[in-house]
């Protein structure tokens, strides 16, 4: 039996500050970093005695945390291109295929999502070590992609669900190859999904950091694994300027799906 919520009285009022707090809970640390990367102190401390872009000056001129931004960037930038085209044929097969498995097939596919990130990042570890892909930028690739992947496919196969057939095979009809309907009307009518797996895909990749720790090596280090190792040497609040601008990135992408979903519905 669903619940009114407009005769609950008291109870709306609880459920609406237990939300409150709990959104309280999960931002407050994010802020606390934010002001912490505008501190005036040598140290990580809060309250902030003052106010300085110091930090942001030294991160800029810092040559080894700018190789590192440019390493992330490249690397989730060829892993989003890769996930969207893997995801979209993946998508097609898994979403008009008839073929016995298929579900199990999905389920595969998925697999990664499910799976505790550390025993992935070690089965990884342990099968590049052999291609000796690990500590390359092509191992790199392959790994983020492992994780990519099923983001991809799950935005492109709702919109392919979503999309109407019958509109490609209007197409057809009227004289275009399958090939080139799919490329005139299907991609066309489900950019959205498109544009929603390349953007999870890349944050999948940049955010990434257990399986980066195990692929990384002294001369190819992302993002996230130098923040990792700076945080084991010292807490220079250079980490927090490093963070804020990762979680603005984030945030910033996050924004443009869901305004992405908002056009979509409207």
């Amino acid at each position: 039996m669903l619940l009114d919520f407009s005769r609950l009285g008291g109870w709306r009022v609880a459920l609406i500050l237990i939300a409150l707090l709990v959104g309280a809970y999960l931002l407050l640390p994010i802020l606390l970093i934010v002001a912490l990367s505008f501190g005036s102190s040598q140290w990580l401390q809060f309250p902030p005695p003052g106010w300085t872009l110091r930090w942001y000056e030294e991160l800029f001129d810092d040559p080894e945390w700018i190789a590192s931004f440019l390493t992330s960037f490249q690397i989730a930038a060829v892993v989003t291109v890769l996930s969207v085209l893997i995801g979209l044929m993946a998508s097609f097969g898994l979403t008009r295929g008839t073929f016995r498995g298929r579900e199990a097939l999905r389920a595969l596919f998925l697999t990664p999502m499910i799976l505790p990130v550390v025993v992935l990042a070690v089965a990884l570890y342990a099968f590049f070590l052999r291609l000796h892909l690990n500590g390359t930028f092509v191992g790199f690739v392959l790994a983020h992609l492992v994780i990519a992947l099923p983001f991809s496919i799950i935005a492109i196969s709702n919109a392919l669900e979503r999309f109407d057939r019958d509109i490609e095979t209007a197409a057809i009809v009227c004289g275009a190859s399958p090939l080139e309907a799919k490329i005139r009307v299907t991609l066309p009518g489900i950019r959205l999904g498109l544009v929603s797996a390349a953007i999870f895909s890349f944050l999948a990749s940049w955010d990434e950091v257990v399986i980066a720790i195990f692929m990384a090596s002294p001369d190819l280090q992302t993002l996230p694994v130098r923040i990792f190792g700076t945080l084991r040497q010292d807490l220079s609040p250079v980490i927090a300027a490093v963070s804020t601008i990762l979680i603005a990135l984030t945030a910033a992408l996050m924004a443009l799906a869901a305004l992405l979903r908002k056009d979509a519905r409207s």
